[in-house]
């Protein structure tokens, strides 16, 4: 059985992977009681692991750098207290050329080569064009779903990330271009990002450190 996270390590860590989170947003992401959720974040708040911040009416969390240090702490001793630290190394090795694969793909989607501009913005004017990148990054989330498998059953937390790739390809096969790499929602290429963080801070690795070829 999947270890799950105990919400003083799984709370803080949320905020890692997604950049910052309001309460609501955490509860539902990882199926716990607001309440749970807003203890633990106040919590590491008391500690300076963590800060809140308003703007437009709406309330975040952000994970601090002492929190990320205790944080990746936290993850090393969980790892290792359960035994887990090959499987996740050997899924991160398994990850890394489909992280090659989806930079390469999105720059198809952001560039439109043309005879005299190779680096020619994407005008999205062409749904053919459009279409196959589309049916590329699908492939893609296919392809990383066995390595998700298999960090799920070491590690319950590594559940957030399938749905949102899921629920990210389904946008975009009804047409919704926003679903691909906009910042403004769960798009699948903000999602691959946040996984892609999930693995680094579970292993302390630095951003940009573990992929010589990528």
């Amino acid at each position: 059985m999947a270890y799950a996270s105990a919400p003083e390590l799984l709370v803080p860590h949320t905020l890692r992977v997604l950049g910052h989170a309001t309460t609501g947003q955490v509860a539902a992401l990882r199926s716990l009681p607001s309440s749970v959720v807003e203890e633990a974040l106040e919590d590491a708040r008391a500690l300076g692991l963590v800060i809140r911040s308003s703007f437009a009416g709406s309330t975040s969390w952000y994970q601090t750098d002492r929190g990320r240090a205790k944080g990746e702490s936290a993850l090393a001793a969980e790892l290792d207290g359960i035994g887990g630290r090959v499987g996740v190394q050997q899924a991160h090795a398994d990850f890394l050329p489909l992280n090659r694969r989806i930079g390469d793909v999105m720059t198809q989607w952001q560039l439109r080569p043309i005879p005299d501009d190779p680096l020619a913005p994407n005008d999205h004017r062409d749904p053919a064009y459009d279409d196959a990148v589309i049916r590329r990054l699908t492939r893609l989330v296919d392809d990383v779903r066995p390595v998700l498998d298999r960090l799920t059953q070491l590690l319950q937390r590594f559940d957030l990330h399938q749905p949102r790739f899921d629920t990210a390809v389904r946008r975009m096969s009804q047409g919704s271009d926003t679903w691909v790499d906009s910042p403004d929602v769960a798009s699948l290429n903000i999602c691959w990002i946040q996984l892609h963080e999930d693995l680094l801070a579970t292993l302390g690795i630095e951003r940009g450190s573990d992929d010589p070829l990528g």
